[in-house]
């Protein structure tokens, strides 16, 4: 009886949902405790999951019956980064320019190096095409990810594993480079590593966070047409 209840159970998107949250929950009370920037709560809750679904052996297409519920809100949890940018509206009108250009060179840079190491590792151009666009927030990630026909899942490991690297490295980074200023700092963390890397720019202060949230959606619209057009530039589509 109980083993028919819980195999129902996971059949549904309950589970996956349940499971999410419990994980996230948990690496947030670890951050909480220790503050240290590699118990990242994502970080933290994605190694959960993928323990407990290896140890049971719960195949991923079951848990990501509910995965796919919390996958649906991203773009409208985005929305909400809006918020300390309206309030930071003044500063982003008196350095329009250079955030422009601080964007676009971090977009350049950042699908560049990927492709560059994809040709020094020798990787398929597969790979590198689902690669290319790993510093943009999720949806926008996949829809042009399955445009210059890439992997999808490969896109979004590397989209998360780059917003996980961003927000543990990114203050640190910008402290051994002694960049201080608090629209750089923003701008920077946003553009390498999208929505989990401006959760931590928010930590760091309001202004940092507003820029880190103006970043996303700039480095959205510029990496939709760069990543084409670069992949074209070195061969990689046609």
């Amino acid at each position: 009886m109980r083993i028919d209840f819980f195999n129902e159970f996971l059949n549904t998107p309950l589970f996956g949902i349940l499971l999410s949250l419990i994980a996230f929950q948990i690496g947030t009370l670890l951050y909480k405790k220790t503050r240290l920037s590699i118990l990242n709560p994502l970080l933290v809750a994605s190694v959960l999951v993928i323990v407990f679904l290896l140890y049971f052996g719960i195949d991923f297409e079951i848990y990501n019956l509910g995965g796919d519920y919390i996958s649906f809100f991203l773009g409208p949890a985005t929305v909400v980064l809006a918020v300390p940018l309206y309030r930071k509206i003044r500063l982003l009108k008196s350095n329009a320019l250079p955030i422009l250009v601080g964007i676009i060179a971090g977009c350049i840079a950042g699908i560049s190096s990927i492709i560059a190491l994809s040709s020094l590792l020798g990787l398929d151009e597969v790979i590198s095409r689902s690669l290319a666009p790993k510093s943009v927030t999720t949806p926008i990630g996949i829809e042009i990810s399955k445009q210059i026909g890439g992997l999808p899942a490969i896109t979004v490991a590397a989209i998360v594993f780059t917003g996980i690297a961003g927000a543990v490295l990114g203050p640190y980074i910008c402290r051994c480079f002694r960049i201080k200023d608090k629209v750089a700092v923003g701008i920077a963390i946003g553009t390498a590593s999208h929505a989990l890397g401006t959760t931590r720019a928010i930590e760091l202060g309001e202004t940092e966070g507003a820029m880190s949230g103006l970043a996303i959606g700039i480095a959205g619209l510029i990496t939709v047409f760069l990543v084409p057009l670069l992949l074209y530039v070195f061969g990689l589509i046609s």
